[in-house]
């Protein structure tokens, strides 16, 4: 069912964001830290059984220089370097193997899936620990809360500084077009998409799909479901931590990224999506400071366009990058 604002109020929500003064410092210093370490990106070539691809085995150096995995993909016998897509993965998934990534490739593009650390055991495998260097609050189960009562502690400042050294990682390979990268991911992929968009200032398209991690406090207010729902089960035992969850989240908003995003960008959103309420996504499409677009599926739940939307952003990247 339609449980959000109506459409025409949706083109247009704007919400006042919330962000911290020390925003830019804080990703700033973050990623100054990761850059300390050696990027280190390894490519080893894996026997994958495909025949028009060519599959590696990634490892690249993220966060506090500790070890990513992922995969890179290329059209077989390529010869000269191509754009790139950089993908991330949804909420609970891991890379899994490379016959699970054949789009972009067989299109013609060189791909390169990032591993998220610390997940890849509910719907797909992973192969990523997450040491939590830092140590970490008492937490729901689940990621979104672990580590939240400090933006310094928290799970996805390591996450997004995994997603910046992937794209500096995937930039390293003879075979990529480091002037021609795009970005993209569904769900938690559509939200790393977003704060790789706005950490990274000459990436040249991002392509984020019913992304979650945007305008929080009306997620956790809105809808009962996870993964947001992790957050309101914190609070609601933490009753006197709810503004520090919020402040931490402020540094990790989607919003606040898409302020700072200059890439062309394609988003989608389903109008009847219950985890990632169009609220959300509007509200961080409604703040993207570049050129954009977005695609609506009307009667859609939280898989959105799927293979449909799929189809859109071969096309919206072969006319950029033709």
């Amino acid at each position: 069912m339609l449980f959000d604002l109506p459409l025409e109020q949706l083109q247009t929500y704007l919400p006042e964001r919330s962000e911290p003064t020390d925003f830019d410092a804080f990703w700033q210093n973050t990623l100054a830290e990761a850059r300390q370490y050696p990027l280190n990106a390894r490519f080893e070539p894996v026997e994958s059984g495909l025949k028009i691809i060519q599959a590696f085995d990634v490892t690249f150096n993220g966060y506090a220089g500790q070890p990513i995995k992922g995969w890179f993909l290329l059209p077989q016998n390529t010869q000269t370097p191509l754009p790139a897509i950089v993908e991330y993965i949804g909420y609970g998934g891991g890379r899994s193997l490379p016959n699970d990534w054949l789009g972009w490739a067989a299109a013609g593009y060189a791909h390169f899936v990032m591993d998220t650390r610390g997940q890849g055991s509910s719907w797909s495998r992973g192969d990523t620990p997450d040491p939590e260097p830092e140590g970490s609050n008492p937490h729901i189960p689940g990621f979104m809360t672990r580590g939240i009562l400090r933006p310094e502690t928290y799970y996805y400042r390591r996450v997004f500084t995994d997603a910046v050294r992937a794209i500096e990682a995937a930039r390293t390979h003879p075979l990529v077009d480091a002037s021609r990268v795009a970005v993209t991911g569904g769900s938690q992929g559509g939200g790393i998409t977003l704060a790789a968009a706005g950490l990274v200032p000459d990436i040249a398209i991002a392509m984020p799909d019913v992304p979650f991690l945007c305008h929080y406090r009306r997620a956790v207010e809105l809808v009962d479901s996870d993964p947001y729902h992790e957050i309101a089960r914190f609070c609601k035992i933490h009753r006197d931590k709810i503004e520090t969850v919020f402040n931490t989240l402020a540094y990790f908003d989607g919003m606040n990224f898409a302020a700072r995003a200059r890439a062309t960008a394609l988003f989608s959103v389903g109008l009847m999506d219950t985890i990632c309420p169009p609220s959300t996504v509007f509200a961080a499409y409604n703040h993207y400071a570049g050129p954009k677009d977005i695609r609506i599926w009307h009667f859609n739940n939280h898989e959105g366009g799927q293979s449909f939307q799929h189809l859109e952003k071969i096309k919206f990247v072969n006319a950029r990058f033709a």
